[in-house]
């Protein structure tokens, strides 16, 4: 995806209504505050010194996230383009909630659940679309977008799995979250996330069994066979 949108964050407009009472003497001036962390600072703390004014804190949160939040949208939906523009979306409302941001949980869970409130809103749309007005589904099997037989079988295998179970496998292993931030995410208790990941795990690979070929076969036994990440 390209990467303009960072420059939305040095209009004026778009900043933080508190950067405007700053001046770039000022101890407390956010760019000198990010610009001393550098690109080692936490994601949180990035988001803190963004919520104040700095332009540069979320210039360095987009390179961060652009591509895993890419593949998120991408993994759930047909079209890279819309892949792409919900993408967009996701960094325009993160500037647009910035001044009321508060560090109660991970950036990344924060960020993620961004994500997940434009993926629904996205869906209703289409549904209404498709339903009054006959547009194509852009919610259409993922499995559509790969040309190797061995990834359709998987994709399309991901795609008969439960809702809840197939969005809790695609955290864990694509975008892989901890249990507990997919428990923030989807309003779950951390036991039920385990529970239905290893039953997500065992349909999948009951799923696979038919296809033979050595590549896929060996998909759901890497990931049931992975070590957790807590």
């Amino acid at each position: 995806m390209h990467e303009a949108l960072p420059a939305l964050a040095l209009n004026s407009e778009a900043l933080p209504r508190e950067a405007m009472d700053e001046t770039p003497s000022s101890p407390a001036n956010p760019e000198s505050s990010a610009a001393s962390a550098g690109a080692g600072a936490s994601d949180e703390r990035l988001m803190l010194a963004f919520s104040k004014g700095s332009s540069d804190a979320f210039a360095e949160l987009f390179a961060r996230y652009k591509q895993p939040i890419y593949g998120f949208f991408r993994r759930r939906l047909a079209e890279p383009a819309h892949a792409e523009e919900l993408t967009q979306e996701t960094f325009l409302a993160l500037l647009r909630a910035a001044s009321h941001y508060e560090p109660r949980a991970l950036f990344r869970t924060y960020l993620y659940s961004i994500g997940f409130k434009i993926l629904r809103a996205h869906r209703r749309k289409t549904a209404f679309r498709a339903t009054f007005f006959g547009k194509p589904n852009s919610v259409a099997d993922p499995s559509q977008r790969d040309a190797t037989e061995a990834g359709l079988w998987v994709r399309s295998a991901v795609a008969k799995l439960d809702t809840m179970d197939r969005e809790i496998l695609l955290l864990r292993e694509f975008e892989q979250l901890s249990y507990a931030e997919i428990a923030d995410l989807l309003h779950l208790s951390v036991n039920t996330v385990r529970s239905r990941l290893f039953r997500a795990r065992t349909a999948l690979r009951n799923l696979l069994e038919p296809f033979e070929q050595p590549s896929t076969k060996n998909v759901p036994h890497t990931m049931a066979q992975r070590g957790e990440r807590r």
